[in-house]
């Protein structure tokens, strides 16, 4: 079995009076790590997906937990975003129960979170995860193996369903991007017109790696530029894409507001688009990699729990650099190129707008360096 970054973090914050909060898409293995976690352990497993589970937990009392957990002392609650009132459930058992360890997952970080963040300030560990990473595919079969994969990656991404069912790729990937991903969106109700939802997946699906207009965007689609930023808010918080703002500090000409967006998983993205050709037969391809180094890097920095932002820089004189990078307070400057030979050029504009920023050419030679803890980065 494939072992999640994630898992020893976690088993490190077992039994320290908080709550552990674990967020990420659907399908992303979230239950997996966890149930795998306490495979050893007596623990009660709840899901809220269940709807006496959800009457049962939206509105209970200690003495009533404590009645239907029994002696157990870990509480899994799955599906955790379904349960109405859940932040103040959380907050008996870290508060009442003190000897009991509650874990909980959602799929929906928006709705999660604006349930259990008041409830439970001070009172809860928080993490997310994504889908299988290029470094946890490295420790479970080797450097070698991953890299000669890469392009296998880029067509079809990281869900641990799609890695483990070889030669179903496509089907799974479809029914992946036509049903799961966008279940919670639907339930809430936070998504009003699904028709619009899928226009504007596509038309940013051919969009990575090239900076995004939402009022153009809602021309194409039809609809405004308010609903196109709300919509990609929620798609955001829901782990199917993420946005990366334009760098604009030092340089008189930077572009200001511009956006580029990217999937967090390549998979996912050629599902939309319904393109599962060959690298070699794509006219996407560095786009393809562009994102995939993106979101690798999201993946590793939050699995390493760096305080990062990340950007990408460009001119009205059309000069670019595919990712800035400021962790600790020290930024670096990232070109991505699929061939180990190329080298990425840096503008003069760039050097001296931002005289203490590192450079580095990210390719397929060298992208364990980026993504994995013995890193040169």
């Amino acid at each position: 079995m494939i072992v999640r970054v994630l898992q020893h973090v976690l088993e490190t914050k077992l039994f320290k009076g908080k709550a552990i909060l674990l967020f990420g898409p659907r399908q992303c293995g979230k239950s997996t790590l966890v149930e795998k976690m306490l495979a050893k352990m007596d623990h009660y497993y709840m899901n809220g997906d269940e709807a006496d589970i959800r009457e049962t937990l939206s509105d209970t009392t200690s003495t009533k937990l404590k009645a239907i957990i029994g002696n157990k002392k870990v509480v899994f609650i799955d599906e955790a975003q379904r349960i109405p009132n859940i932040g103040l459930t959380l907050k008996l058992f870290t508060d009442q129960l003190k000897d009991t360890q509650v874990i909980a997952t959602g799929s929906s970080a928006f709705e999660l979170s604006s349930h259990v963040n008041e409830p439970l300030t001070g009172r809860k560990y928080e993490y997310s995860l994504f889908p299988l990473s290029f470094e946890e595919m490295v420790k479970h079969h080797g450097l070698l193996t991953e890299k000669r994969l890469i392009e296998h990656r880029l067509v079809y991404g990281y869900y641990p369903e799609i890695v483990a069912k070889q030669g179903e790729e496509k089907e799974l990937l479809k029914l992946l991007a036509e049903s799961y991903l966008y279940k919670d969106l639907l339930i809430l109700d936070q998504i009003k017109k699904p028709v619009l939802l899928e226009k504007l997946l596509r038309a940013l699906a051919l969009q990575i790696g090239s900076e995004v207009n939402y009022q153009e965007l809602a021309q194409t689609i039809g609809t405004d530029g308010k609903t196109v930023d709300r919509y990609i808010d929620l798609l955001e918080k829901a782990f199917v894409v993420f946005r990366l703002p334009a760098l604009n500090r030092n340089v008189r000409n930077e572009i200001k507001k511009g956006k580029k967006v990217y999937f967090f998983d390549c998979g996912i993205r050629n599902a939309i688009i319904n393109n599962f050709k060959s690298l070699q037969s794509r006219t996407d391809m560095g786009a393809l990699w562009e994102n995939f180094v993106v979101a690798e890097r999201i993946k590793f920095l939050r699995y390493q729990a760096k305080d990062f932002k990340q950007y990408f820089w460009r001119t009205t004189q059309q000069q670019e650099i595919d990712l800035i990078e400021e962790v600790e307070n020290e930024i670096t400057a990232f070109e991505i190129k699929w061939n180990p030979k190329e080298r990425g050029r840096f503008s003069h504009t760039f050097t001296e707008g931002y005289p203490s920023a590192k450079t580095a050419t990210i390719t397929s030679g060298n992208i364990e360096d980026f993504l994995m803890e013995n890193g040169s980065q």
